[in-house]
């Protein structure tokens, strides 16, 4: 009710001259300028439902830019043909329009008065007059067009936008974030220069393969992506094939996934064991162990003993370099590798030598720091850190993660140990989907000895070696 008027229309109706007291209510109310039909003799309501249903009928285009603007009143201002002006009571000004639906009036907002001129409301109220005259509710249909239009805007998601959401999904089942990072680097470097702006739903076969046979640069000279790089490449076309799985997922695409390998890209592209050959990490035969383990013993630092612990338990580098304390057992002789740092993504046991013990027992502890092998700030070592060593000791061909190959040819070569006990000692998942049924533990005792007799054949040879002239 506007602001100054006490009395409510039913209040009024129920004075000595309800005719007047209606027409005055209206009158302030709705800042109607009609005059009310004599109130007939047929029932003291009669009149109100004439007086309705004439005004609702007595002409449209009531209002002027000049009055829209002069308004200032809270309340509703009548256009005619269901178009209001509304004056909320903070002075704002928007238009509405009113009908009737299944005997219930609805309201529908039609957009603010500095937004949306005279003309404009009255095509806008003429658009929903039509639709209302046609039996149908505005309002539901212009919810059921915003619905469409999220709808479409969804699907026009593009294969950037997908491959954020997917890695963003996904990230928390990885093992690291160096894992995120390749992720992220490879499509920001090959894939999203190409496609990353399109929507994903448009990605085709010829897309895919625009990105795997992109020229780059090897040498000094541009090679197709697929055949230059080709380990590279096959993790691409892989990261793209599962992110288009996941659009498809999520309704943003469909059909076949134009990434997919078997029966379908093989056709175009060369298998990757045809274009490139498999680079192992470069092992050191382990004949000339000797004279390594002699020379790296000579050396200082925590990269070097990290190195040496790597190869007297068969470790890999991320299992090393993120060894805490608190993972060694002295008593059992055990050292615990948690899940999350290891490639399968199991907790594996790595039995300790007695010469692994005595170089555990012989580094310092640093006050507040976790690490065993600590980076001089006293964090964890860089991924370089063992390669670096290598590096200074003249050995830059070699890798840290080929002394686990110098371990593997020197147990099945010089020893009786059954495959599974080694492969078990290496944290590998036996190929054998049978026999991995079967040998449901982790052979600790068996690894033991094999790690006891690892680190004495370092050790006898080193002697050796020491005394070799």
């Amino acid at each position: 009710m506007v602001e100054g008027q006490s009395a409510t229309p039913k209040s009024r109706l129920n004075s000595k001259d309800p005719y007047n007291a209606f027409k005055t209510w209206l009158s302030e109310r709705f800042h109607s300028k009609h005059v009310l039909p004599s109130p007939p003799q047929s029932g003291p309501m009669t009149w109100v439902e004439t007086w309705v249903v004439k005004l609702m009928a007595g002409g449209i285009n009531k209002l002027s830019a000049l009055t829209v603007q002069r308004a200032k009143v809270p309340g509703y201002y009548g256009d005619g043909g269901g178009l209001w002006l509304q004056i909320s009571k903070l002075g704002g000004k928007s238009w509405v329009f009113r009908f009737t639906r299944h005997g219930k009036p609805r309201e529908m907002g039609l957009g603010p008065v500095h937004t949306i001129s005279l003309i404009e409301a009255r095509a806008k109220a003429l658009e929903q007059r039509k639709i209302v005259a046609d039996g149908r509710d505005p309002i539901e249909e212009r919810k059921a067009e915003q619905l469409r239009a999220q709808i479409t805007s969804e699907k026009a998601k593009t294969f950037e936008e997908c491959a954020t959401a997917y890695i963003k999904a996904n990230q928390a089942g990885w093992k690291n974030d160096k894992h995120i990072q390749q992720w992220e680097n490879t499509l920001a470097t090959y894939a999203f220069p190409i496609i990353g702006k399109l929507p994903v739903a448009a990605i085709d076969t010829n897309l895919v393969l625009k990105v795997l046979q992109q020229e780059v640069s090897k040498g000094e000279s541009t090679v197709q992506l697929w055949h230059g790089k080709t380990e590279t490449a096959s993790r691409l076309r892989g990261r793209i094939e599962s992110i288009l799985d996941w659009a498809a997922f999520r309704g943003y695409r469909q059909g076949e996934n134009p990434s997919r390998w078997k029966g379908h890209l093989q056709h175009e592209l060369p298998a990757r064991s045809k274009v490139q050959k498999i680079e192992h990490h470069a092992a050191l035969p382990y004949r000339d162990l000797a004279e390594f383990m002699t020379e790296l013993r000579k050396r200082d630092g925590m990269s070097a003993r990290a190195l040496e612990f790597a190869i007297l338990t068969a470790a890999r580098s991320g299992e090393v370099r993120g060894a805490t304390w608190d993972e060694i057992d002295f008593q059992t002789r055990i050292w615990t590798v948690p899940a999350e740092r290891m490639k399968a993504g199991r907790e594996h046991r790595v039995p300790l030598a007695d010469e692994t013990i005595k170089l555990l027992a012989a580094l310092p502890r640093l006050a507040g720091c976790e690490y065993i092998f600590p980076a001089p700030r006293r964090g964890q070592l860089s991924d370089m850190s063992l390669t670096a060593v290598l590096r200074r000791m003249g050995q830059g061909g070699l890798t840290q993660h080929g002394f686990r190959s110098t371990f593997r040819d020197w147990a099945g070569e010089t020893t009786t140990y059954p495959r599974e006990v080694c492969e078990h000692a290496l944290a590998h998942k036996l190929a054998d989907g049978a026999e991995a049924a079967y040998q449901r533990g982790d052979l600790l005792t068996k690894r033991a000895l094999l790690m006891t007799d690892w680190a004495k054949y370092c050790g006898a040879i080193l002697k050796t070696a020491e005394n070799t002239p």
